[in-house]
């Protein structure tokens, strides 16, 4: 009955059939009323910079030095960076929609009637919408600006008169992007691309197209790729959206017709994808708990001179411009209590996220398994 979902599927790019779906032989039954149980283990994203300690207090370390969790990503350049690039365009448009001598004006005006961020889409929408938690903003890498912007002649205006160079061959407009990295001091170099993608009818498989910039409809493309980033990047705007309350409450909420009409296609591939999505977000609900724990046993070394005297500090306020602004303004002293505080507020914030992680996998499951009934096929991830 495997042939309901592909076992093996893309993690990284196209074709490459990296991904494992296969469930756990020995676990899988057949209840009373004969349907099979197929049950899959949980995972975490591949990272070959970090691996996961095992000693509570190495975790501990490694939170705080801001390297306890990775994000796949597609690209080399920090969201950060690439957020402040789409602002400075953004603005530029909106500063021609109140310009009504400026020859795009109509245009620009036309451009924002949605509100000026329906402009952008994928990573950085999710980005400049804050639909995911800050540290996924602060960790999160991109090569790419996705732009949704049906005057044309406008945006191609607005990339060129901010120096963007168009390159014949691709049809995307580049830009070369200097930023520091704060851990080593070093300046980066990398091109950054800006695309608008009414141009290029971009097919993500599984017959999927771009259809807009909203919430549902990135969730779509992401569903149907299913590539690690695409995954992850769902995970991270679910755990920080409950449904329950915040401004993205609304389309968060809208959002869940992705996972309906997903479903309700019975694709092999997107059902892979969903299954996949739901083995990460265990893996990582469990790993969240885990640091929430390292938090709370370990929260008050920080507030130790001889545990973390000010070079040590100060290597540690590195992860945060932050952090590295409040030390050069405050001191050591006062920056041990600014972090003692941050640090009480993760530990209930990771319990938090992991809660939410498990509720979202409970209702992603029960609309999966809704649509094999017919087949008397139950999907599931262990417990332990």
């Amino acid at each position: 009955m495997t042939s309901v979902w592909d076992t093996r599927a893309d993690a990284v790019h196209k074709g490459d059939n990296l991904r494992d779906i296969s469930p756990l032989i020995k676990k899988t039954t057949i209840d009373e009323n004969g349907f099979t149980h197929y049950i899959f283990s949980k995972i975490m994203f591949n990272n070959p910079w970090y691996k996961i300690p095992e000693d509570e207090l190495d975790l501990f370390k490694k939170f705080l030095d801001g390297g306890s969790r990775a994000y796949p990503s597609d690209g080399r350049i920090p969201c950060d960076v690439v957020a402040g690039e789409a602002r400075e365009i953004i603005a530029r448009i909106v500063d021609i929609s109140k310009d009504p001598k400026h020859t795009y004006f109509k245009d620009a005006c036309d451009a924002i009637k949605d509100g000026k961020f329906s402009l952008i889409r994928g990573t950085l929408k999710l980005y400049l919408g804050k639909y995911t938690s800050r540290d996924w903003r602060r960790k999160r890498f991109t090569d790419d600006l996705d732009f949704w912007v049906f005057k044309v002649h406008l945006l191609d205006h607005v990339l060129r008169e901010m120096g963007w160079i168009k390159n014949k061959e691709t049809g995307e407009f580049e830009k070369t992007i200097q930023w520091t990295n704060p851990d080593t001091g070093e300046i980066r170099h990398e091109a950054l691309c800006a695309a608008n993608n009414l141009n290029q009818l971009l097919d993500f498989g599984a017959g999927s197209y771009l259809e807009g910039t909203k919430l549902r409809e990135i969730f779509n493309k992401k569903l149907k790729r299913g590539h690690d980033v695409d995954l992850s990047d769902i995970m991270n705007v679910a755990l920080h959206n409950n449904g329950l309350a915040g401004k993205n409450k609304e389309e968060w909420n809208e959002a869940w017709i992705s996972f309906e009409a997903a479903t309700n296609t019975r694709n092999s591939r997107i059902t892979s994808n969903i299954i996949s999505l739901c083995r990460y977000s265990l893996g990582t609900a469990d790993y969240l708990e885990r640091v929430s724990n390292a938090i709370k046993k370990y929260h008050k070394k920080i507030l130790d001179n001889n545990e973390y005297p000010n070079e040590i500090l100060k290597k540690t306020c590195r992860m945060s411009i932050h952090w590295m602004k409040y030390l050069e303004k405050n001191g050591p002293d006062s920056t041990r209590n600014m972090i003692y505080e941050f640090l009480i507020e993760q530990k209930d914030e990771k319990l938090i996220h992991a809660k939410t992680l498990r509720n979202f996998v409970k209702k992603v499951l029960k609309i999966l398994n809704s649509k094999y009934e017919y087949l008397k096929i139950i999907f599931e991830i262990e417990n332990n």
